[in-house]
């Protein structure tokens, strides 16, 4: 077994560049997994440090001074999140509220409901079940009382927190593109000089982040915006509520999706029950997943889409039980590192196996 071990270890790490690329990958995995917490305003300045990058760099080949072209855009999304933040927040409370009201309504109407199932169903239900169904649903809205009172105990601390990134990240993001050159310039500065090999994974992966990060902001404001006309349109309750979650279930990807659709469908059978228009509405909705499944999403993550779903799911699952939140966020940019790194890998390795031989006397 040891034999086998030094055997493997030698055919992989014998070469220098590859050894200088395990050691940054542990470095900036072991960074980010004990300082992910402290370091959450960091990562989101890089976002959307990552995000509006590209709009600087366009003004600059229209010559436009980067100090001017980083103030002009800083201003600029500064502006528009904060009518964003303005509009759509007051209205999204105001649903959220009208929801927590009508939720005892709804809780009603699904006790009616599975009422009748012993009578119409008695060899699948029993009257036995759906008393032990409603002690579960007892205590697990109980727990929920207990969370919500705990939330309302820290909301003082979330505030402190939300000031924080309210000062924090705008600074960060400002200095993070006004000196994007001097800040990587030194930190390449720490990195060893003959890192061939890890320049070359980067140089893939930074390309891939910044491309994730701007198509996937673009397709939640898409997903989000076609789903609530849809709503609109139907008149379903709580629509902007329901599409801003839609919206946001695009950054899980699959899993999202399968997971928004229990509200919707929820919300559309408190509203209609099992009528015409809760089952239009399904239907647009499944037309609204399928085309950004098989539309939106292969055109704008190309590259990202070459990835098989089992893997991506995978990555999600990983990344997020490790990070949380930002591993989610970053599951398919990982996943592309891990698939960059391993073909790098592979090309020193045959790279290696190609070179003579001076011990067999190959010349």
């Amino acid at each position: 077994m040891t034999k086998l071990f030094i055997r493997w270890f030698r055919r992989n790490f014998s070469d220098p560049q590859a050894v200088i690329l395990l050691m940054l990958l542990l470095a900036g995995f072991t960074l980010i997994y004990t300082l992910s917490d402290i370091l959450a305003p960091v990562f989101v300045a890089i976002v959307l440090a990552y995000l509006l990058d590209w709009i600087v760099q366009a003004l600059e080949r229209k010559h436009v001074p980067r100090k001017y072209g980083v103030t002009l855009v800083f201003t600029g999304f500064c502006t528009v999140t904060l009518i964003l933040t303005l509009g759509l927040v007051p209205l999204i409370w105001k649903q959220l509220e009208t929801l927590v009201v009508d939720t005892p309504q709804m809780l009603k109407k699904v006790k009616t409901t599975l009422d009748t199932l012993p009578n119409e169903y008695p060899a699948f239900v029993s009257q036995e079940q759906l008393v032990e169904l409603y002690q579960v649903l007892g205590e697990k809205m109980g727990g929920l009382g207990e969370l919500v009172l705990s939330v309302s105990f820290s909301s003082l601390l979330n505030v402190a927190a939300l000031l924080v990134y309210l000062i924090l990240v705008p600074l960060m993001l400002f200095f993070f593109m006004k000196d994007k050159h001097k800040i990587v310039g030194w930190g390449v500065r720490w990195l060893p000089k003959d890192r061939y090999l890890a320049n070359r994974v980067w140089s893939e992966v930074n390309a891939q982040i910044g491309n994730y990060i701007r198509g996937k902001v673009l397709e939640i404001f898409i997903v989000g915006a076609v789903s609530f006309i849809t709503f609109s349109f139907f008149g379903l309750r709580y629509s902007l509520l329901l599409a801003v979650l839609v919206g946001f279930s695009v950054l899980i990807p699959y899993i999202g999706a399968a997971v928004v659709t229990l509200p919707v469908a929820l919300v559309a059978y408190f509203q209609w029950g099992f009528e015409s228009q809760f089952f239009w509405l399904i239907f647009a909705y499944g037309i609204i997943q399928a085309l950004d499944g098989n539309a939106l999403v292969p055109f704008l993550f190309s590259e990202a889409v070459n990835l098989h779903p089992v893997a991506i799911i995978i990555a999600v699952l990983f990344f997020g039980g490790i990070w949380g939140f930002w591993g989610v966020f970053f599951a398919i940019p990982l996943a592309t590192l891990v698939k960059a790194v391993i073909s790098a890998w592979d090309e020193v390795k045959m790279t290696d196996d190609d070179e003579p031989s001076v011990e067999s006397g190959t010349v």
